[in-house]
């Protein structure tokens, strides 16, 4: 068997998807570089300066679903609002009730998890934002419960807002598909 003809069966023998063009690689460039951007500039002259930050890594992923595959249901407004939130709250109670243990990092993940499949709010970086909540800095720490709404809430609404804008600027893409 040739390698072109193994890598053909490992994919299960059909095709590849179809690859992307240049245009939409360029809005998604533009609605990350606007998200993120718009996050960054605001945490460096509002909120870091009040020992406050506005990025998490998990928004990283987010833009990668939201300006990279606008149509993915794990994209919509709802599992990146409430992906988020929901998993800052059970990454933040897990550190608060248990302690920073590896036990507690590996429930926030699956807590997160679960209950984003039982809300209908799955959003994969979600599971990042949780981890986050239990093992990051002692600036993340510091800000219990607060951390459900700053960084991660107003971080995600200003994803959302760039979202909305960039990928409606197109005439090929709509964002979002569905709002609930």
């Amino acid at each position: 068997m040739t390698f072109r003809g193994y890598l053909s069966k490992m994919r299960g023998g059909g095709e590849s998807p179809p690859r992307v063009g240049f245009r939409e690689i360029g809005w998604s460039m533009l609605g990350s570089f606007a998200g993120i951007g718009g996050c960054c500039y605001l945490s460096a002259a509002y909120f870091e300066p009040r020992d406050l930050t506005l990025i998490i890594a998990s928004f990283g992923a987010s833009a990668v679903l939201i300006y990279g595959a606008v149509k993915s249901p794990l994209a919509q407004p709802r599992n990146l609002v409430g992906g988020h939130l929901i998993s800052a709250l059970v990454g933040v109670a897990c550190r608060h009730f248990l302690g920073g243990q590896w036990f507690s990092a590996a429930l926030a993940v699956s807590l997160a998890i679960a209950v984003m499949l039982l809300t209908g709010t799955l959003h994969p970086p979600g599971g990042a934002t949780a981890l986050l909540a239990v093992v990051g800095s002692p600036q993340i720490h510091k800000l219990g419960f607060l951390y459900v709404l700053v960084p991660v809430g107003f971080g995600v609404m200003v994803l959302l807002a760039a979202a909305l804008v960039i990928n409606n600027l197109s005439h090929g893409r709509r964002y979002p598909e569905y709002w609930l």
